[in-house]
């Protein structure tokens, strides 16, 4: 059994059978209903998040993992001389990874990757990790693997409402109004850590999700074709499973797993958002 402890933020997006097979600990963010302070993946589901919206026009707050927190669990992860491996969500994103890097400073034996991005796409990087630390790789050799490895993560998904954007202030309420109005979802890649606008999709939720899983993998001859994650926010089963069949036919992934997004995720991009990510060769 190796010596190395494998952490990271509860924005990784991965199910409780993932962690416990690839025994990694999430560490969850706040989130706040108002004054009602909760964590992410403990005492809070999306659907709060999504009910709470509705009923005030706001979105909740969400809020980084504090120093003392990573601290603490960091300390108690290394009393017994064990090393720690944490990734963080993307430093573009959150101040997580800031405060992560304070904390290792002053515990020791940690070492913190910036996973340059979010949700399952930073979720690689975690069964990566677990997977070099059991071959017996090196802390270091572990760090260095990762932070080559998210510069090759090919990480998006595909939007079904824009309200959720205006809400938070990164998108005015005449373009949501507009994209609304004219069925129209955008996708959203992640390019150097920060999120950015790619094409647009026009239609029903089917066909903009399919169109947008075609638009990532069709044809192309440089994907890894190792593991693919689907996540997603709460689209219908019947959808979910449509996109899952679409994958397997576009591409020779050995590995397909499906998790659905947290609540820090969801909040920004709202429900019956699905994305792809997988890794390019």
């Amino acid at each position: 059994m190796s010596n190395i402890r494998i952490t990271c933020d509860s924005t990784c997006d991965l199910t409780a059978a993932l962690y416990e097979a690839y025994r990694a600990q999430p560490i969850p963010l706040g989130v706040s209903l108002g004054d009602d302070f909760r964590r992410d993946g403990v005492n809070i589901k999306p659907q709060d998040i999504y009910d709470y919206a509705a009923a005030t026009g706001s979105l909740p707050k969400t809020s980084a993992i504090s120093v003392g927190e990573y601290e603490e669990l960091f300390r108690s992860l290394t009393a017994q001389g064990d090393s720690v491996i944490h990734i963080n969500l993307s430093s573009e994103l959150s101040s997580s990874h800031q405060n992560a890097c304070l904390a290792a400073q002053m515990v020791g034996n940690v070492y913190v990757v910036d996973s340059r991005n979010l949700s399952s796409g930073s979720g690689h990087l975690v069964l990566m990790a677990r997977e070099l630390a059991d071959q017996g790789k090196s802390p270091q050799e572990i760090v260095a693997a990762l932070e080559a490895a998210r510069d090759k993560l090919d990480v998006s998904f595909v939007l079904q409402t824009l309200e959720y954007l205006h809400m938070g202030g990164r998108c005015s309420g005449v373009a949501a109004f507009g994209a609304n109005l004219m069925k129209l979802r955008p996708e959203i890649e992640v390019v150097d850590g920060k999120m950015q606008v790619g094409r647009k999709y026009r239609g029903t939720m089917e066909k903009t999700i399919l169109a947008y899983i075609r638009g990532r993998l069709e044809g192309r001859t440089d994907i890894d074709c190792g593991r693919i994650f689907i996540t997603h926010s709460g689209v219908p089963q019947d959808i979910e499973d449509k996109a899952v069949a679409l994958v397997k036919e576009l591409q020779p992934f050995r590995e397909v797993l499906v998790t659905s997004a947290g609540c820090t995720i969801s909040s920004h991009c709202g429900p019956n958002c699905l994305g792809v990510l997988f890794l390019r060769k």
